[in-house]
């Protein structure tokens, strides 16, 4: 069995003990100070009809699954960090939190059905994970779509993933895109663009 490769988001809480504490009280302060940290799961929230079923990949401190559990949606969250699920569990219960690697995603082996209506990956979680494992990640998210089921990825610029190898790498994967934006708030994708919010469907085979 070869060796599990840690994510650069591993590799950094690893470096810095304090990193994952320091990001969940960010979060908390930016909400304490009234600020918008739900635009990502308005945009999910508005693809669903109540009662959709949700993976939250990389779902860090918790604060779009829930949202987006608040909204009447069910809600898995999905993070390599533990330090960020247990404070997902405190902030925002409700949802089923899980600590796992996003690169070996198997929820009907923990007892969860692989058939979401939306598996959005946001906070640049793409541009966190080890370059090796891009792939088997997004081959994951289409295993564990429903027949109609969508996709969300969002991620900046300049972090060390190209947006065309992206999305050659999701087609790999199995995914077609239907839509790209550059922003959260459904702003239209161009070539200047430094953001990218991709939608994809389960591609036909």
């Amino acid at each position: 069995m070869s060796e599990r490769t840690p994510s650069q988001w591993e590799e950094l809480a690893a470096a810095d003990p304090a990193h994952s504490t320091w990001y969940v009280e960010r979060f908390r302060t930016m909400a304490a100070e009234g600020k918008d940290i739900f635009g990502e799961a308005r945009l999910v929230d508005a693809m669903l009809g109540r009662g959709g079923r949700v993976l939250d990949a990389g779902c860090g401190p918790g604060r779009l699954g829930g949202y987006l559990h608040e909204a009447g949606h069910v809600v898995v969250g999905v993070d390599v960090d533990p330090v960020l699920i247990a404070a997902a569990e405190e902030d925002y219960p409700g949802p089923t939190w899980l600590v796992g690697d996003l690169a070996e995603l198997d929820l009907p082996g923990r007892g969860v059905k692989a058939d979401f209506d939306v598996i959005v990956c946001a906070g640049n979680v793409m541009t966190f994970l080890a370059p090796s494992t891009r792939e088997a990640v997004l081959a994951g998210f289409a295993r564990h779509l429903g027949p109609a089921g969508r996709v969300v990825v969002g991620f900046g610029a300049d972090r060390g993933y190209d947006f065309s190898q992206f999305l050659t790498d999701a087609a790999t994967a199995g995914l077609a895109v239907d839509l790209r934006l550059s922003t959260w708030d459904l702003r239209p994708f161009t070539d200047e663009s430094q953001f990218l919010v991709a939608v994809f469907s389960r591609a036909v085979v």
